[in-house]
């Protein structure tokens, strides 16, 4: 969404025929016509470490959690998912506040594991997807790992 360009790609696409759907962090308010919105709020566990990365870090926590405009693209939206990707148990408890500030039910929250490596989603489930089941979210793996490995660009 970092592009103006963006809401006339997306137009274009759309335009054609085709199922858009978008991942975004949520951070930028802009028109995104697409079938499916899916946003993904970065939890403060996620910064980059401050010692190796200070400036990142701080650009980190000052615009990750942009409550407001995460509403006002779901009040936009066709269709809308909140999507999170869950490192530790010590998650859960942002996660939840994050929903609860959205005001989204749970049947639109999808939870994913951290991980770069099958086996590493694997051990992952096992503490996550009785959580997520527990709270009435959908649980998801992490698709793109599963198939293309830890590779940028799936």
């Amino acid at each position: 969404m970092l592009p103006a360009e963006s809401t006339a790609f997306c137009q274009i696409v759309r335009d054609a025929g085709f199922h858009l759907t978008v991942e975004t962090a949520g951070t930028i308010d802009r028109e995104t016509p697409c079938d499916l919105l899916s946003i993904s709020p970065k939890f403060g566990s996620s910064a980059p470490d401050p010692r190796q990365y200070p400036k990142w870090n701080k650009l980190h926590s000052e615009r990750r959690m942009p409550i407001q405009t995460m509403r006002r693209l779901i009040e936009s939206s066709c269709d809308y998912q909140i999507k999170f990707v869950v490192d530790t148990p010590e998650d859960y408890q942002e996660l939840i506040e994050v929903v609860q500030q959205l005001e989204v039910p749970a049947q639109q929250v999808w939870v994913m594991p951290q991980g770069s490596t099958n086996e590493a989603m694997d051990a992952a489930a096992e503490w996550l997807k009785p959580w997520v089941e527990s709270q009435g979210y959908h649980y998801c793996d992490r698709m793109q790992i599963r198939w293309y490995g830890n590779r940028r660009g799936t």
